[in-house]
């Protein structure tokens, strides 16, 4: 099968070099058993690569199984995977097949891999080495056929040097490398996704078309696209409903794309989503900071937690470090929790209105709680669509949800 045989097949618009390119691995690689490790920005459509890749290769007429590694709690993720046996934890009235036992001769695709906890991944370690798996709750050690296909959009390297990921399943993992390119390095494709999703929208909502004059495509063009085609299609869809005019310049496109100068605040708290003016800007400007502090902070104590947790499997006898690094242990799941409170500062600017003080008194888990609340109704209790707009994993989300009893 050609490279524009799949394009047909598998509806992918675009004559990007880059994206041909990806697309010819793809349908290589496809005939071997060879584990894939696909990389990529948010929104560049690497979810595609995986179904390629299983219809194309000769295990096509058995199981194929997508699992969000980050929408699945970490308490039951090894269950989802592996499977459990009966009475193995509170709930587990039955014995359960995991998803490496039901798609035995088939693939399981692991998007956003880097997700899983360190435990789970000394367990998918042993499966691409020897195929073996183990049930929760089970001493009997099982045998599975199966094609893994890897997804991550983080820098895994990184993630690896700060102890948040193996080394030995990233490169068993990343047999085959497969870069899907971001949009503003398809800038030729812009214009053919614009008119796709445009005549799709169309369609579905029964309207005509609408259309770029010439300047309003040298903006889509230029624009930066931090969202990829997610959010090209995401703003196509937003013009097509509200706009009357169906010939759309740069001046209707302008305020559709967010200023890819502007700041960049923590995901859960964007300036254009309040009301609160410079004041506000510069409220949420000191929480990045906080943020980012406390964020360092726990990569140091993991960074020491790692090296203390080396030295001890390194040596035979048990060194004195068992105290150390159960207190990092302690200290990192109390630093991630803990609420950051910013006191109010007496302003006689605002001193007429009674509520600044008890607004700027709000610590960040309440508005951690309001923003979460606000996606949640915004997007009628879907909290995989609401986790995308925070730019949260869906099993932070489901964290968040229980935390906050707001189930």
């Amino acid at each position: 099968m050609t490279v524009q045989e799949i394009k047909n097949r598998f509806r992918i618009i675009g004559n990007a070099v880059s994206l041909d390119r990806a697309i010819d691995i793809a349908r290589q690689v496809a005939a071997t058993d060879l584990s894939v490790l696909i990389t990529g920005e948010s929104g560049t459509g690497k979810e595609v690569f995986p179904q390629i890749i299983h219809q194309l290769s000769p295990r096509k007429h058995n199981q194929y199984i997508a699992v969000n590694c980050g929408a699945i709690p970490e308490g039951t993720i090894d269950s989802e995977l592996f499977g459990h046996e009966k009475g193995s934890f509170t709930g587990a009235h039955d014995a359960r097949k995991g998803y490496f036992e039901v798609a035995n001769g088939g693939t399981i695709f692991l998007d956003e891999v880097a997700e899983l906890p360190l435990t789970t991944q000394v367990r998918l370690l042993r499966v691409l080495e020897t195929g073996e798996f183990i049930r929760v709750g089970s001493s009997k050690v099982m045998k599975t056929d199966v094609r893994i296909v890897a997804a991550t959009n983080i820098n895994m390297l990184l993630h690896i040097e700060k102890g948040r990921f193996r080394e030995d399943l990233y490169y068993r993992l990343n047999t085959v490398p497969l870069n899907i390119p971001p949009l503003r390095e398809r800038k030729e494709d812009i214009p053919l996704l614009f008119r796709k999703f445009a005549t799709d929208f169309a369609d579905k909502y029964k309207m005509p078309p609408i259309k770029l004059t010439r300047d309003g495509e040298d903006v889509l063009t230029n624009y930066y696209w931090k969202g990829n085609v997610r959010q090209l299609k995401n703003v196509t869809e937003q013009i097509s409903v509200i706009e009357k005019n169906r010939e759309i310049n740069a001046n209707i496109l302008n305020p559709y794309l967010p200023d890819g100068t502007s700041i960049s605040v923590p995901a859960l708290f964007r300036p254009e989503q309040a009301n609160g003016g410079s004041e506000f800007n510069e409220r949420e400007l000191l929480y990045k900071v906080l943020f980012e502090m406390r964020k360092d902070m726990v990569d140091l104590k993991r960074t020491v937690l790692s090296l203390l947790e080396n030295e001890e499997q390194n040596l035979s006898r048990k060194l004195p470090n068992t105290q150390i690094i159960h207190k990092l242990h302690q200290d990192i799941d109390k630093l991630e929790d803990e609420p950051i409170q910013i006191h109010p500062v007496q302003s006689t600017s605002r001193s007429n209105n009674p509520n600044n003080g008890a607004d700027e008194a709000l610590s960040l888990e309440e508005r951690e709680k309001q923003y979460i609340l606000r996606a949640l109704e915004k997007h009628q209790g879907n909290r995989r669509a609401a986790s995308k707009e925070l730019g949260i994993s869906e099993r932070t989300m489901y964290r968040k949800i229980k935390d906050y009893n707001l189930e």
